[in-house]
């Protein structure tokens, strides 16, 4: 993949006016120090193997102090850093995907840094080059980052999932509200000297709760246990072998074996030291998942918490993925989990493919019930082990709250709502009892059917869930179907095609809503639906009234928006 910022462009036919947006979004990213085409990296790019920073003795150069912020810095020429240089670095920023930013003086090269953190002095090396940026992993640190906090989990600093628990809460906050406002000025082309877009910008959404707000955690089984390099001789032989825990970032046959995880449950953190107690017993003759010789028997330890609809207290799901039809081998650790009073439902989920997914071809329910449920904005869903939900419930309650502010509704239910990448239809069904019908789209057929048996489950009859794709629609997409007034849209990371954006903007409605989880591709799509695209001679119809971001998950460099777009008349 090109160096040059796509930002999530999936599946549009290669014309030029693709290129010269590409290159026109490329540039503006270099310009500004907390935005850069980090945003537009694929999964594949944005990982980094250790492996690759082994460098021979005779190569090692000279440690060449390199930031901006260094003043002692002169030179006469341009410089760029090469593969392999070590660097004095200053991170100035987070950009998207919470990398740090540091700057080449003079020059302004961009360098990319995962896990600094800004006001951080520190040594680096330069892992990969590109075109208009490189990356480069942090050697040492010299003085730490500003707005320093303790991490509290031991797994902060090498565990792929909270990259910024050492970052304040607050500053957690401003530097993702920066991110947004960047992405939207220089991706999306909203000036900010328009006082319209001033206020549209509205202040992120804080999160109050900030540990044990995930309601599902994953974990994995590997044959071996990866430490950390500077751990190494820290650690015994036996500690490195058989583990439970979370992938090593960059890696997916690495695991780190992880005892307790505070963004989950203490429940769940209870289920998860009991399973970690007894599953290596050479009694229970079990072994984990090699991804490289396809051989093993347990894959991953799925857990999810619910509510109790009766009594609100919580109850938890415990889903073992295991590669062949044995559930009988499980049966010593069932016995030992169902002790714990949370526990309502033990499933085993079998996944013969040789592939990392922990949807199942087969499934057993080894105690208790089937599904869980939880409560959200006052109705009752049903949660089974490979159902989508919202994975932070109570930041979910204020999101469709966001959301049901943004579509302004009359109260006389007489709106149409097509809900687009509906999901297990939550949000369109929290709307429904005050609109007349509900129209949700969606490509994942369980999901329809969860959404569907959610619509029941709330005596919802004026909500109607169709399986489709919406990447592939044609001019007869939605025809049978009345016009809405207030569309609906939370795509996944890639945002919307562009025949979806153009069915959008021929349909007309009054109001959409713009749910995001990728700022980068919400700003490109918000150009679209309000500038247009004028290379295809597509007039934007739109104008960007409002622009929440909503933290849903803190000490992760995730950031949830909602934007309300109205037509312009």
């Amino acid at each position: 993949m090109a160096a040059t910022a796509t930002f999530g462009l999936r599946s549009i036919p290669s014309n030029s006016w693709i290129h010269k947006f590409r290159a026109r979004t490329a540039a503006a990213s270099i310009r500004s120090h907390s935005f850069t085409t980090l945003a537009s990296l694929s999964p594949v790019e944005d990982t980094e193997d250790i492996q690759l920073n082994v460098i021979p003795k005779e190569d090692a150069r000279e440690t060449v102090p390199s930031t901006s912020n260094n003043n002692n810095y002169k030179s006469n020429k341009s410089y760029f850093p090469k593969r392999g240089q070590t660097l004095e670095l200053v991170c100035e920023s987070l950009a998207f995907k919470g990398k740090g930013v540091c700057k080449v003086a003079d020059t302004g090269f961009v360098l990319m840094c995962d896990r600094a953190l800004p006001g951080e002095r520190f040594i680096g090396r330069v892992t990969r080059k590109k075109d208009n940026y490189a990356e480069v992993k942090k050697l040492k640190t010299i003085t730490p980052h500003r707005d320093y906090v303790e991490a509290p989990c031991e797994y902060a600093s090498h565990c792929g999932g909270c990259k910024t628990q050492s970052l304040s809460y607050e500053a957690q906050l401003k530097a993702k509200e920066q991110q947004v406002r960047d992405l939207v000025v220089h991706v999306g082309k909203f000036s900010e000297q328009v006082p319209e877009f001033a206020g549209a910008m509205k202040p992120i959404v804080p999160c109050d709760i900030q540990f044990h707000y995930r309601n599902k955690m994953e974990f994995s089984f590997g044959p071996k246990g990866w430490v950390p390099a500077e751990q190494l001789q820290e650690k015994s032989t036996d500690e490195c072998v058989y583990a439970l825990g979370l992938h090593a970032p960059g890696f997916f046959d690495k695991v780190l074996n992880v005892n307790k995880c505070l963004l989950q449950s203490d429940a769940a953190n209870e289920v998860l030291a009991t399973v970690q107690e007894c599953w290596r017993d050479p009694e229970l003759g079990l072994s984990p998942w090699n991804v490289h010789s396809h051989s093993g028997f347990l894959k991953h330890l799925m857990l999810r918490s619910g509510r109790n609809i009766e009594t609100g207290l919580p109850e938890l799901m415990v889903n073992f993925v295991t590669s062949s039809d044995n559930p009988e081998c499980l049966r010593p650790l069932v016995e030992k989990i169902v002790t714990i009073p949370e526990v309502v439902s033990i499933v085993n989920n079998v996944n013969t493919s040789i592939g990392n997914t922990s949807v199942g071809e087969k499934e057993y329910t080894l105690y208790g019930k089937s599904t869980i449920t939880e409560i959200l904005r006052g109705l009752t869903f049903q949660i089974s082990a490979n159902s989508f939900f919202q994975t932070n419930t109570r930041q979910a309650d204020i999101l469709y709250k966001l959301i049901e502010d943004c579509a302004f509704l009359k109260g006389d239910g007489s709106e149409i709502v097509l809900d687009l990448f509906c999901g297990t239809g939550t949000i369109g069904l929290t709307l429904a009892k005050r609109v007349k019908h509900v129209y949700g789209f969606e490509v994942v057929a369980q999901a329809v059917s969860d959404a569907r048996q959610n619509a029941t489950l709330n005596c919802i009859n004026n909500a109607t869930f169709i399986e489709g794709d919406l990447n592939k629609i044609d001019s007869t997409f939605a025809s049978n179907l009345p016009k809405p007034d207030i569309v609906i849209t939370d795509p996944n990371r890639p945002g919307m095609h562009i025949k979806l954006i153009k069915f959008l903007l021929k349909l007309g409605a009054s109001r959409i809503i713009y749910v995001s989880c990728n700022p980068a591709t919400c700003a490109r799509d918000l150009n679209y639906l309000c500038y247009g695209v004028p290379e295809q001679n597509i007039e934007g119809r739109y104008r960007l009234s409002s622009l929440q971001p909503v933290d849903m998950f803190p000490h992760t460099p995730h950031i949830e928006c909602v934007c309300l777009l109205e037509l312009r008349l």
